[in-house]
C-alpha cells in the first residue's frame, strides 16, 4: 500500500501543475479571443461545440455553461458529426472545435465540411500550428507544457485548460449580455439554487397562520395565540394593524420564571418593541440573511403600507431548501 505522504504529495503536485498551466492561459489571450466573443455575441445562431474523446466530455460541460448563462448552444460529437449529425449545424451557427492536438482524423474531416457551409470555426487547441489551428477563423490557445499524468499521456492538464477557456468565453458573453441574477433564475428554476433566485417572502408567508394580539390583550390570550398558530411567536398590533411589538415563546418562559401572576399582565408588558420586519415582496434569501444577522428564528412580514401580514419562520426556509 502506498504511503499516505506519497499519495498527498502526488495530489499536491497534480494540483500545482494544473493551476500553473491554467494561470499561464492569460498569456495566450489576444485579439482572436475578443473577436470570437464578439462574433458569438452578434450572431443570430447557436454555438455548436464539438470534440472527440476527452475533449468531447469537456464540450458537453461548456455547452451546459453556455445554455445556463444565456448563450444557446448544443453539443455535437465530432465522430457522429461526420456520420449524419452535421445536419445539426444551421446557417447562422458558429462552431467551436476542441482538440488538444488539432490533428485528429475526425477533426481533419469535419473542419472542411463546416467551412464549406460558410460557418465560422472557433478552435480551442493546444497546438495553434495544427490543421485545426490553421483552418479556424478564431484560435484560442490552450497549450500546456505537461499533463499531470506521470506518463504525460492521459488528458488532465490539457482538458482542464480547455474547460477554463470555455468558462472564459461564457463569462465574457455573460457580461456583454448584461446577464443578471433574474436572468439566471429563468434558466435554473429547480432545486435550492433556483429557489434562492426567485422565491419571495410572499410565497412563504401565505402558507402560514397569522398570529396577532392587541397590546391590551391579557397574557393568557397571548399564550393561546402562540400555541394555536404554532410559529413560536405572535405580533402585537394596534387597531390599524400596525406592528407595535413581538412576543416569542421565549418571552413567555422568561415571564413565567419571574412571576406567576399572569392575570395582572397584558401583551404590552412583555412584548419587545421595534421588532425586525421584512417586506412581503423581498426575496426569501433576504429573509434568511435577516434571521442569521440578527440571530433570530422568526421575522414579521409587512406589506407596502407597513401593515402586518404574517410571519416567516426559519423552518419555512429550511423546508424550501434555502437554508
Amino acid at each position: 500500500m502506498k504511503k499516505t505522504s506519497s499519495i498527498l504529495s502526488t495530489a499536491k503536485d497534480t494540483i500545482l501543475l494544473e493551476s500553473k498551466s491554467i494561470a499561464n492561459l492569460v498569456n495566450f489571450l489576444n485579439a482572436s479571443f475578443e473577436d470570437a466573443v464578439n462574433y458569438i455575441f452578434n450572431s443570430n445562431g447557436r454555438v455548436i461545440v464539438t470534440g472527440i474523446g476527452k475533449s468531447a466530455n469537456i464540450a458537453t460541460k461548456i455547452v451546459a455553461t453556455f445554455n445556463s448563462t444565456g448563450t444557446p448552444a448544443i453539443f455535437m460529437h465530432a465522430a457522429d458529426a461526420i456520420h449524419g449529425d452535421l445536419g445539426n449545424v444551421q446557417s447562422n451557427d458558429v462552431v467551436i472545435c476542441i482538440s488538444k492536438s488539432g490533428n485528429t482524423p475526425e477533426i481533419k474531416v469535419l473542419v472542411p465540411l463546416i467551412k464549406n457551409s460558410s460557418n465560422k470555426i472557433i478552435a480551442i487547441t493546444g497546438n495553434v500550428d495544427s490543421f485545426l489551428g490553421k483552418n479556424a477563423d478564431f484560435v484560442l490557445n490552450t497549450f500546456v507544457e505537461k499533463e499531470a499524468c506521470p506518463n504525460n499521456l492521459a488528458p488532465t492538464t490539457s482538458t482542464t485548460a480547455q474547460l477554463v477557456m470555455g468558462d472564459a468565453l461564457a463569462v465574457s458573453l455573460l457580461h456583454l449580455r448584461g446577464f443578471t441574477s433574474k436572468d439566471f433564475a429563468k434558466y435554473h428554476p429547480g432545486g435550492a439554487l433556483g429557489k434562492r433566485l426567485y422565491l419571495r417572502v410572499f410565497d412563504l408567508v401565505k402558507n402560514n397562520d397569522i398570529p396577532k394580539v392587541l397590546s391590551t390583550d391579557v397574557v393568557t390570550k397571548v399564550i393561546i395565540e402562540i400555541s394555536e398558530k404554532r410559529l413560536g411567536v405572535t405580533a402585537v398590533i394596534d387597531p390599524d394593524n400596525k406592528i407595535e411589538g413581538i412576543i416569542t415563546d421565549g418571552d413567555i418562559r422568561r415571564m413565567l420564571s419571574k412571576t406567576t401572576k399572569i392575570d395582572e399582565l397584558t401583551a404590552v408588558d412583555i412584548m419587545s418593541k421595534n421588532p425586525k420586519t421584512i417586506d412581503i415582496n423581498a426575496m426569501a434569501v433576504d429573509a434568511l440573511d435577516a434571521l442569521e444577522n440578527n440571530s433570530i428564528t422568526q421575522i414579521l412580514v409587512t406589506d407596502e403600507s407597513k401593515n402586518y401580514v404574517g410571519v416567516i419562520h426559519l423552518h419555512d426556509l429550511i423546508k424550501e431548501g434555502i437554508f
